[in-house]
């Protein structure tokens, strides 16, 4: 990664409100491979986007459309969920998946709201908990879609796969099916992937791979001090004590009771003399 790649990664999220989803989730991609041409893969995706267009009739549908889109997408071009290796690194990297064919839910997802946006379909995004899904509202209601497959889902088994992460047995009185069904934000949907990484590159101790993702994620999430300390980690265990200070001593100065201030404090001795021999 360069600080020319981090550049152009920050100055396309900068604004909520014009954050092109695709580009930069594609761009995450330079981080495996720099020399990715992100205009050329861009165009690949037009490409496909074009096939589909030619086919569809003038007075289509959105159900039309959908259904059009979900052959394509899953049944001729062959896109689907990674379930031979679910937790491989390049089911994250939209570049790869399109080269595989095979992605988890959320880059399936982005990939899919790409085309659906060329074809005049407003596919959102859901951040639900453990599965990210989409979603298309139509006149008699929304749709909720799969990524995985393109299924579409009833209340009955979204209830069913949101029960895990409800804390009582029971469905509280209180619960809304809707409050979950929310649009995902395009920074909430990069955040989603990036974490994915993260903890990967985290459980394999990957540190310059996780390095990478860290340097992402503060730049999507600058007040999230939590993203800098694991920065500082990152950068401790590739031994840059000076990066690894700055980045650790502002979080514990923000978090002075955080349960993990104790251990983090431990390590900073021994940060400041390897900075010190630095000098």
């Amino acid at each position: 990664m360069t600080m020319q790649t981090l550049e152009y990664f920050s100055m396309l999220v900068r604004e909520d409100d014009d954050l092109p989803l695709f580009e930069a989730a594609l761009a995450i991609g330079q981080d495996v491979q720099p020399e990715l041409d992100l205009s050329s893969v861009q165009e690949e995706v037009d490409a496909l986007a074009a096939r589909l267009m030619q086919r569809l009739p003038e007075d289509a549908s959105l159900i039309q459309k959908l259904r059009m889109l979900n052959h394509y997408f899953y049944n001729e071009l062959g896109f689907g969920g990674n379930v031979n290796d679910y937790y491989l690194p390049d089911n994250s990297y939209l570049h790869r998946v399109l080269e595989t064919r095979r992605g988890i839910p959320v880059s399936l997802a982005v990939l899919y709201m790409e085309l659906a946006q060329q074809i005049g379909l407003n596919v959102h995004g859901i951040s639900f908990p453990g599965h990210f899904l989409m979603k298309l509202s139509v006149p008699s209601g929304e749709i909720v879609l799969d990524p995985f497959n393109g299924v579409s889902l009833s209340r009955e088994e979204l209830e069913e796969r949101i029960e895990p992460y409800i804390l009582q047995q029971e469905f509280p009185d209180d619960f809304q099916l809707a409050a979950y069904l929310q649009n995902a934000k395009p920074r909430d949907i990069l955040v989603r992937m990036l974490r994915n990484l993260k903890a990967l590159f985290m459980q394999h101790e990957c540190w310059q791979s996780l390095l990478e993702v860290q340097q992402r994620l503060v730049i999507l999430l600058p007040r999230d001090i939590a993203e800098r300390r694991d920065r500082g980690i990152a950068y401790a265990n590739l031994e840059c004590p000076q990066a690894a200070l700055q980045d650790l001593e502002a979080y514990i100065e923000q978090r002075p009771y955080a349960m993990d201030v104790a251990s983090l404090r431990a390590r900073l001795p021994e940060l400041r003399e390897a900075s010190d021999r630095l000098n």
